[in-house]
């Protein structure tokens, strides 16, 4: 019995000191991982926020000093005046009024639009209410271009060419802001909406009281690309805008530098008129980052 015992304990300690190395070789590799994946993050953002640095710090220096030395990001000395000089030349800032005032005005419109028919094809019910959703899903497919010719038609017809109204009202229903509403509305358990409808609610004030609230960082993911999107764009209001004083920055850009035969020689303040558009975004980014971060709230329901 005492050798029967003596040897399973040296078995115990053979395979004891076998695991060791696998045991160490694990914690190594939980400690790398890690590592590995905040390097890979911390270079991927490096790369995002490359071209946000250069063009920063392109809009302190001198034409000779962009071209002589390109990739150095920290200027000889600091050309402030190229900002002032900016907006001499052109009303920047009435252009990102304009921009802003437009961008808010449609993102409002599409938030209120999606949210009231997501609400629709996914909390009432109602005959064909499947095809509705396929034909505008449909309609996601269309290239943007597609829809200028009949929309510049209609907006010609109503009276509303070279007007903010009309690049509002024709950016005011959004496929997209649809579908990712109708998307986060089918995570809201149907006992809410019971309840509310037994207590009397209508089925607008259970869009805007228990629905929407409870999707509070999915409406400001939406806001933020919404208004990014059309902050930015370019084509559409190019083509319905045709009065200097109603410019879009990305429009005023273009025209100050290119149609007045400055493009391409007062590079320091295409980078400074550029830096000042994307101020008013990087705002709005502070302003919704902590609803998009903090995740859709737990609505109370338990499976």
């Amino acid at each position: 019995m005492t050798h029967i015992h003596a040897g399973t304990r040296h078995t115990e300690i053979r395979h004891a000191a076998a695991l060791r190395p696998a045991r160490r070789q694990r914690v190594n590799t939980a400690r790398l991982t890690p590592l590995v994946r905040h390097a890979f993050l911390g270079l991927a953002g490096l790369i995002m926020v490359f071209p946000f640095l250069w063009m920063l710090s392109g809009s302190m220096k001198s034409n000779d000093e962009i071209f002589s030395n390109p990739l150095n990001l920290l200027p000889e000395s600091l050309q402030w005046h190229n900002f002032v000089d900016t907006f001499q030349g052109a009303p920047f800032g009435q252009y990102i009024f304009n921009s802003f005032f437009v961008a808010l005005m449609t993102t409002l419109l599409v938030i209120i639009n999606s949210a009231m028919f997501a609400y629709a094809i996914t909390q009432l019910k109602f005959r064909s209410r499947t095809l509705l959703y396929v034909v505008v899903m449909g309609c996601y497919m269309l290239p943007g271009a597609v829809t200028y010719i009949p929309s510049y038609i209609t907006l010609a017809r109503m009276g509303l060419l070279d007007s903010h109204a009309g690049l509002i009202l024709s950016n005011a229903a959004s496929v997209f802001g649809v579908f990712y509403l109708r998307q986060v509305f089918l995570k809201i358990h149907p006992s809410l909406i019971e309840a509310a409808r037994i207590d009397g609610a209508g089925e607008l004030k259970i869009l805007w009281a228990i629905v929407l609230p409870q999707c509070r960082p999915a409406l400001a993911t939406l806001f933020l690309i919404t208004f990014i999107t059309n902050y930015n764009s370019y084509m559409w209001p190019s083509l319905v805008i045709t009065s200097q004083e109603l410019n879009l920055i990305a429009t005023g850009i273009r025209q100050y530098f290119i149609a007045e035969g400055n493009y391409g020689m007062n590079w320091s303040q295409v980078m400074a008129a550029s830096t000042i558009a994307v101020v008013p975004l990087l705002m709005i980014f502070i302003v919704c980052q902590k609803h998009i971060l903090s995740g859709i709230a737990d609505n109370g329901v338990k499976e």
